[in-house]
């Protein structure tokens, strides 16, 4: 008899064969459900950074939002400690704020001050007509706060999930004064 019909007569008995071991059974199984349990861990608690992210930038966007005072660097460096702080990430935090202006007779946003910490650069006019359409519409004149906060991510098991940074994007609309001013005096 042929090797070949033999492995499938094998293969065929060991197929039908309904008597078992679920030890065995649970050797078999047990790493594969162990590595769906930490990859379904690291993925959620990805997640779950990115929501504290979101939360955390719509945070300072909000209290920046609401300010009637000029600012000042203090100011800026407080805005990226309750970052770091709200986001809860060991390190490599960054933030950048800018404040710009729609002008409509010549169809651009132009800048009216940017700042940033951690390592990143303040934008500039050109930067910030660059990201015109994730900007919302404006009226003629009218100012818009834009913060950009990143931070650093790493899973705690390798699962196919990269390290990498989380970069998250607000814009909001000054509600208590026509713009957010930046206090020169105090550089």
């Amino acid at each position: 008899m042929p090797i070949v019909t033999r492995a499938k007569q094998f293969l065929r008995r060991f197929g039908s064969e309904t008597g078992g071991s679920v030890a065995l059974e649970a050797v078999i199984v047990a790493p594969f459900l162990f590595w769906v349990f930490l990859a379904s861990y690291v993925y959620f608690d990805a997640y779950r950074q990115t929501s504290v992210n979101i939360k955390a930038n719509y945070t300072i966007g909000d209290l920046l939002s609401r300010e009637t005072e000029a600012i000042n660097e203090s100011y800026i460096d407080s805005m990226e400690s309750l970052f770091t702080f709200l986001a809860k990430t060991g390190s490599d935090a960054r933030i950048r704020i800018s404040v710009a202006m729609w002008d409509e007779e010549d169809n651009v946003y132009k800048l009216d001050w940017s700042r940033a910490r951690g390592g990143e650069t303040a934008l500039t006019d050109a930067d910030i007509n660059g990201m015109a359409n994730e900007l919302p519409t404006l009226m003629d004149n009218e100012r818009v706060i834009v913060v950009e906060t990143w931070s650093h991510y790493s899973p705690l098991f390798q699962v196919g999930l990269p390290e990498e940074d989380i970069y998250e994007r607000s814009s909001t609309s000054p509600r208590f004064a026509p713009q957010l001013v930046w206090d020169r005096y105090a550089d």
